[in-house]
């Protein structure tokens, strides 16, 4: 089970507090596919919502495929998202929750689908923030003595 990365979310990891990671399944058309293979996409600013029972993902860049013959390609337009009811009913309650949102982290290519990891995410503040990135100096740090054989 082999998962090629095709764009990932990279600062969702030091803006917020990841719960839980769910994976889900898109539905695409088919040049956004190859424009997707080709890794020309981008998931800074997206976020997912369930809207009816079905879940949706906003503000997500697909750059168009230059060889393609639709004329009208949204490169942000709302796209689905393919997960079981239950798990959709778990995501409605626990986004209900005061400050919980869900954030794509990745978008990746499994057995030849593409996927999406989804995370069940709690803002950081500004502290929290200079929190994260003091502990990650710390261990740099920590990790370059250890190589160096310093005790």
């Amino acid at each position: 089970m082999v998962k090629k990365i095709v764009c990932q979310n990279r600062k969702a990891r030091h803006d917020y507090f990841i719960d839980d990671v769910y994976e889900a399944g898109i539905v695409l058309r088919g040049p956004e596919v190859k424009s997707l293979r080709e890794g020309r996409s981008s998931l800074s600013d997206s976020y997912a919502k369930v809207k009816n029972g079905e879940l949706f993902l906003f503000n997500m860049h697909i750059t168009p495929y230059p060889f393609s013959h639709y004329l009208d390609m949204d490169p942000k337009r709302t796209r689905k998202l393919l997960m079981k009811k239950k798990e959709i009913k778990r995501l409605i309650g626990k986004t209900e929750e005061k400050g919980y949102s869900l954030i794509p982290l990745s978008v990746y290519l499994l057995r030849g689908l593409i996927k999406i990891e989804l995370a069940l995410a709690k803002g950081k503040r500004k502290y929290d923030k200079r929190q994260s990135l003091k502990e990650k100096e710390i261990k740099r740090e920590l990790n370059q003595m250890n190589r160096r054989g310093i005790s």
